[in-house]
């Protein structure tokens, strides 16, 4: 069984604190990013998610970051936990971030 708890680092060096997840498969936690294109400096900031409990362990998530410490951004996750060749579990996750911009013509740049 994938258990999400614990903290978690991509290949970009940000981290991610899951707290505790709870029976019906939902979590909270913490997101330290280590990159942005924000003006102020990245803080870590709170997630929300839910994790599909299965019986085979390759559970699927998704949880949502709200960047509001800094920058008027939501970021998206959704991804798989996978048994590693090391025997340590890997999340393979993709994401969207969507940024604030001042009209809707722009709209077309908000998300990347």
């Amino acid at each position: 069984q994938c258990d999400l708890t614990g903290w978690w680092k991509n290949d970009l060096g940000s981290k991610m604190q899951v707290f505790k997840v709870e029976n019906d498969g939902t979590f909270s936690g913490e997101y330290h990013t280590a990159v942005s294109s924000a003006k102020k400096p990245p803080q870590p900031s709170s997630l929300v998610g839910s994790q599909h409990l299965d019986e085979d362990g390759q559970c699927t998530f998704g949880f949502t970051v709200n960047w509001k410490k800094f920058s008027d951004s939501t970021a998206v996750f959704v991804g798989q936990c996978f048994d590693g060749d090391d025997g340590k579990e890997v999340l393979h996750t993709s994401w969207l971030l969507r940024e604030k911009v001042d009209s809707q013509t722009d709209d077309w740049k908000a998300t990347r």
